[in-house]
C-alpha cells in the first residue's frame, strides 16, 4: 500500500509538471522511479532499466489524455503525426532494444547529458522559427524525424516533448499546435518504446510478480491514474504565474537532476 500511494503521488507531480510545462514529465518521473526502485526489491542492476521502461509505459496512458484534449480544441496535426508514426515505433523498438543492452550507469549518463541539454535549451531565449502556416508538415523527413524522437526518446525514458515541439515550432508550426501534436506522439513513442522494454528483455529481467519485461505495472498504472487526472491542474496554474520565471525555475532543477544521475553515475 505504501509503494502505491508513492507512485500516485509521483503521478500527480508528474502530471502537474507535465501540464505546466509540457515537457520534463518523463525526465522527473525516471529520476524518481531509478532511486525508488532499488528500496521496493527491484535488482540495482535493472533498477534504470526499469524506470526508463515504467515511465514510457505510464506515457503512454498520460499522452493520450493529453491528445485528447488538445484534439477536441483542434490543435493535433493528424497528418504530420501519421507521417511520424512509423519513425516513431521503429525508432522506440530499436532505441529500447539499444538500453537493454547498456549497462546501467551508461543509462544514467545518457539522462544525465539530455537533463543538462534540456536545462539549457530551456534557459537559452526561444529562437524564432519559420513563418506559421496553415497546413499540416508532412513528409518522408518527418517520418525520419520520428525515428531519431523515438529513438532517444526511449534510450531516456520520456515522452518524446522536448524534441517534437522544437522541431514543429522551427517548421513553422504554431506552439499550440506542436504541443498537441507532439501529445499525440507521445502516445506512440511510449507504446513502441515500453513495448520493446516488455518484449526484448531477457527472462526474468526483474523477477517481481506484475512486471513483464522491464516493466513494472504497479509504478506505470500508479503514475498514469493521476498523471492523468492532475496534468489539468498544471496548466490551469500555468496560465495564473509567470511562463519565463518558471521555466528557469525548472530549468535549475533539471540541472540539479542531471548532476544527480552523473555523481551516482561515478558512484
Amino acid at each position: 500500500m505504501t509503494a502505491l500511494a508513492l507512485y500516485l503521488l509521483l503521478g500527480a507531480c508528474v502530471g502537474v509538471m507535465a501540464g505546466l510545462l509540457g515537457i520534463g514529465g518523463g525526465l522527473l518521473l525516471v529520476a524518481a522511479l531509478a532511486w525508488l526502485f532499488p528500496h521496493m526489491g527491484v535488482p540495482e542492476a535493472a533498477a534504470m532499466h526499469a524506470a526508463l521502461a515504467s515511465s514510457l509505459a505510464s506515457i503512454v496512458l498520460t499522452a493520450a489524455s493529453s491528445a485528447r484534449a488538445h484534439h477536441r480544441r483542434g490543435s493535433v496535426l493528424w497528418p504530420t503525426v501519421a507521417w511520424m508514426v512509423p519513425g516513431i515505433l521503429i525508432g522506440g523498438w530499436l532505441g529500447s532494444r539499444l538500453a537493454i543492452g547498456l549497462d546501467g550507469r551508461v543509462l544514467r549518463w545518457c539522462v544525465a547529458v539530455y537533463c543538462l541539454i534540456v536545462a539549457v535549451q530551456m534557459l537559452l531565449p526561444k529562437a524564432g522559427g519559420r513563418a506559421e502556416r496553415a497546413e499540416a508538415p508532412r513528409g518522408p523527413g518527418y517520418a525520419l524525424a520520428g525515428g531519431v524522437i523515438g529513438g532517444l526518446s526511449a534510450i531516456v525514458g520520456i515522452g518524446g516533448g522536448s524534441l517534437t515541439v522544437p522541431l514543429l515550432v522551427w517548421r513553422g508550426v504554431t506552439p499550440v499546435r506542436a504541443v498537441g501534436t507532439s501529445s499525440a506522439c507521445g502516445v506512440f513513442i511510449g507504446l513502441g518504446s515500453a513495448l520493446g522494454y516488455a518484449l526484448q528483455a531477457p527472462a526474468g529481467a526483474l523477477a517481481l510478480p506484475w512486471s513483464v519485461g522491464f516493466v513494472y505495472l504497479p509504478a506505470a498504472l500508479g503514475v498514469a491514474g493521476t498523471s492523468v487526472l492532475f496534468a489539468p491542474l498544471g496548466a490551469r496554474i500555468a496560465h495564473a504565474i509567470d511562463g519565463v520565471m518558471l521555466r528557469r525555475v525548472f530549468a535549475l532543477f533539471l540541472l540539479g537532476v542531471g548532476v544527480a544521475f552523473a555523481y551516482s553515475a561515478l558512484d
